[in-house]
């Protein structure tokens, strides 16, 4: 049998997170002596290079039904490739597309769901995974008792190994329904780097002061590699567009390195950057809540310490 796995496209080309997911798949043949399945749907020019991280087998679905987002239709299209592959092991990122196709792919399967999943199963006392709960605070270890099995894995929260194959690719056809839902219009962000799949992050919040002092934050960003991102009452003001927007009723991530400027740090803001692996924060006040989280803490004027931090990156070369 094979672990079939969905790698997520954007832009024709394979996310970066499609290689996490194919990877932690990879890893968890491994325990099960299972085969891995990569499964494509729509236009993407690498699909090879899942091989490298563990697929055996790539599938590449395209049918003009897929071409927009609809969530009931791409569960079909999976559902019918798992049942034709034999697959009773379906894992998914748990980012936007995820969330919304993985609970339907369960439900169609009659198959038991974790959702964010933060490591390799255990399989040596039944099938238990473990996952993050309570915003981030707490993990729970969850036995899935079902035959069919569905995991979606947080973004970041598993390191993708190489392990190069030599994958046997083929397309394959499925035989969908009409839609219930009309895509009128479908816009895709033009961020260099989806906040979802960023290794590092600067973000920064009212201690700004106003939109138009964004460009050394946006500098900075840039020399890092890093995408860029917000506190809510930033968004809300208008002063970033609400897709940079992270938190708890934001946009939660886990990036590497999570850089805080003149952010507070109230409790829902941590609530969605707490898994982050290094946290940084500058801040004048030095009772801010988001030092007692930090890895790293510069009491400081933004104004100040962000320009010497962008001198020091262009020194570096980084």
């Amino acid at each position: 049998m094979s672990i079939l796995v969905f790698a997520n496209t954007a832009k024709n080309e394979v996310h970066k997170s499609a290689y996490e997911v194919v990877s932690y798949g990879s890893q968890l043949a491994q325990k099960t002596g299972d085969t891995v399945t990569a499964l494509v749907i729509g236009d993407a020019t690498n699909i090879s290079s899942l091989s490298d991280y563990g697929a055996d087998k790539i599938i590449h679905v395209k049918d003009a039904k897929l071409s927009s987002f609809q969530p009931s239709l791409l569960a079909q299209a999976i559902n019918q490739i798992a049942e034709a592959e034999g697959s009773k092991i379906i894992v998914f990122s748990h980012d936007l597309t995820g969330k919304a196709i993985a609970p339907l792919v369960a439900v169609g399967l009659k198959a038991g769901l974790v959702t964010g999943a933060v490591a390799i199963p255990e399989t040596e006392n039944g099938f238990i995974v473990k996952k993050a709960v309570f915003s981030g605070k707490a993990y729970a270890h969850v036995k899935i008792n079902t035959d069919k099995k569905v995991i979606s894995v947080n973004p970041n929260a598993v390191e993708k190994v190489e392990n190069k194959k030599s994958a046997n690719e083929s397309e394959a056809t499925v035989n969908l329904g009409e839609a219930r839902i009309k895509v009128i219009e479908q816009k895709i962000e033009s961020t260099d780097i989806p906040l979802t799949e960023a290794e590092k992050v600067v973000s920064a919040g009212r201690g700004l002061k106003g939109p138009e002092n964004w460009g050394m934050i946006e500098e900075l960003a840039k020399l890092l590699g890093a995408a860029t991102a917000c506190s809510r009452p930033v968004s809300d003001m208008d002063w970033r567009p609400h897709h940079e927007h992270v938190g708890q009723t934001g946009i939660a991530i886990r990036p590497n390195l999570y850089i805080a400027i003149g952010i507070s740090g109230a409790i829902q803001h941590l609530a969605g950057v707490n898994q982050s692996k290094v946290i940084v924060v500058i801040n004048t006040d030095p009772e801010a809540p988001f030092f007692k989280s930090a890895d790293y803490g510069i009491v400081g004027d933004a104004f100040e310490v962000v320009p010497k931090l962008i001198e020091a990156a262009k020194a570096m070369n980084i």
